[in-house]
């Protein structure tokens, strides 16, 4: 089975008819992932109710074997698998769709009603991002699987974490009422120090956007998963960062709070036309909205991109990680709910970005001009006070720039757009030779701030 190919993998499929629970008229069914390929390691499935607990053994009639795999030979009963997908009515009453698949390490991935697999989620992240050191990806080695009853909206089930610095126990909850919720709850324990454990941590996939400078020979007109960080935190302030993979590097952003009570990583282009891809069906991607539950304390959520030159890589990271590093010896418990959503506002920021645009001017390579876009229902209310933009640069490098020529514009489809000029503070200097510059924008009427605060880490 290690020596699997992909097409023969792919060769394996599960049995319907063989499923968990499918001959009981339960609201939920169970199947399996057969080990093999890409996923060697076994995992052990567990089934359980109230009174009893079993092991669902590894057997042949589970699955149908297709010409490139039959002869495959005995499989072994304790050889485990390759991990489990549930299944509910979530689009047509009797019709079981996939809900949600944990395959692979820590990882799963859930959809709800009319969505298309995309972005993933996964148990903790150990190193990611850190420089000169391998990130370590520690697995779910078991789960029990709880039988549910005939009236059930939601399906339990739980899992152990084993890996070299951290092991632990998950709790997982997953609703099917309106839209999937997935609650989860862990402890872990810290076996050795890391420099890096990111809680609630996604990936997802950008390849290119409308923001994007560095284009691609593709036919399509964007191509991503995801196209932005939102973020809620104790403060009331919402951000929004956009995704982009134009430096050619790995790119880290840091958003420090000392509370966080929310983030994500959002697909809030719904159109088709902004795809073209009538199979990818990128516009029916789930975003991914993670709600805290506990006390997480202070710390930072984190934005890692990776550059790609494909649609194949989850190249975007986002995670949450606390001021304190956990030490050997020390437990952890923390919990969190995940909207699995369609929603381009979960973090409720009223005014949002739907949109970022840039581009150098042909004559003057010196000035970028920047176009963001905001919906809401409170920007389209009629009043005397007209509304403005409040644009800034700030961290290092803020007072190498300045920000001319700033418009705010009525569009069609109930939009604002926010035009402005970033151009070097010394005459004669270049904007290639000032450096990466994080800029901010919202929409205020008056004093009241109407929009979440557009966030970008510009690179002139």
């Amino acid at each position: 089975m290690a020596n699997l190919s992909r097409d023969q993998y792919r060769d394996i499929r599960f049995n319907p008819n063989q499923a968990l629970w499918a001959t009981d008229n339960l609201p939920f069914r169970a199947m399996f992932f057969h080990p093999g390929y890409l996923y060697p390691e076994p995992v052990t499935l567990n089934e359980f109710t109230s009174s009893h607990q079993q092991q669902i053994r590894l057997a042949e009639a589970y699955f149908n074997y297709g010409p490139l795999t039959q002869k495959h030979g005995e499989l072994p009963p304790d050889g485990g698998f390759a991990g489990f997908r549930l299944h509910a009515p979530i689009n047509t009453p009797g019709v079981f769709d996939e809900l949600i698949a944990l395959q692979g390490a820590s990882y799963w991935r859930a959809l709800g009603k009319t969505q298309r697999y995309g972005i993933s989620s996964r148990g903790i992240a150990v190193d990611t991002g850190i420089d000169g050191v391998t990130e370590e990806f520690p697995s779910f080695r078991e789960f029990w699987l709880r039988k549910p009853e005939a009236a059930d909206t939601s399906v339990r089930f739980y899992a152990l974490l084993d890996g070299p610095s951290y092991a632990g126990a998950y709790a997982f909850t997953v609703h099917t009422v309106n839209e999937t919720l997935v609650d989860v709850r862990a402890v872990i324990f810290t076996r050795r120090a890391v420099q890096r454990l990111g809680i609630a941590p996604m990936s997802s996939m950008f390849w290119f956007g409308e923001n994007s400078r560095r284009r691609f020979d593709d036919v399509h007109p964007e191509v991503h998963d995801s196209d932005g960080l939102a973020i809620r935190m104790g403060t009331g302030e919402r951000l929004w960062r956009p995704i982009s993979n134009d430096s050619g590097k790995i790119e880290s952003s840091f958003f420090s709070m000392e509370k966080c009570e929310g983030f994500g990583l959002l697909q809030r282009d719904r159109r088709f036309g902004a795809y073209e891809d009538a199979d990818a069906n990128y516009q029916l991607r789930p975003s991914l909205w993670v709600e805290p539950t506990s006390e997480w304390g202070a710390g930072r959520v984190i934005l890692i991109e990776i550059p790609t030159s494909h649609e194949l890589s989850e190249n975007t990271v986002a995670m949450w990680e606390p001021s304190r590093l956990p030490q050997p010896g020390d437990r952890i418990e923390f919990s969190y709910r995940q909207h699995w959503t369609m929603d381009p506002d979960p973090s409720q920021a009223g005014g949002r970005v739907v949109a970022t645009r840039t581009g150098l001017h042909d004559a003057k390579n010196d000035e970028r001009s920047i176009m963001v876009e905001f919906s809401g229902a409170d920007l389209n209310q009629a009043s005397d006070i007209p509304l403005t933009a409040d644009v800034k640069a700030v961290g290092a490098g803020a007072e190498k720039i300045k920000i001319q020529e700033i418009s705010v514009q009525g569009l069609p489809e109930e939009r604002w757009r926010v035009t402005f000029l970033v151009k070097p503070a010394t005459d004669g200097a270049k904007l290639a030779d000032i450096g990466p510059i994080e800029l901010r924008c919202c929409l205020k009427r008056a004093e009241n701030f109407l929009t979440e605060t557009w966030v970008h880490h510009v690179i002139p």
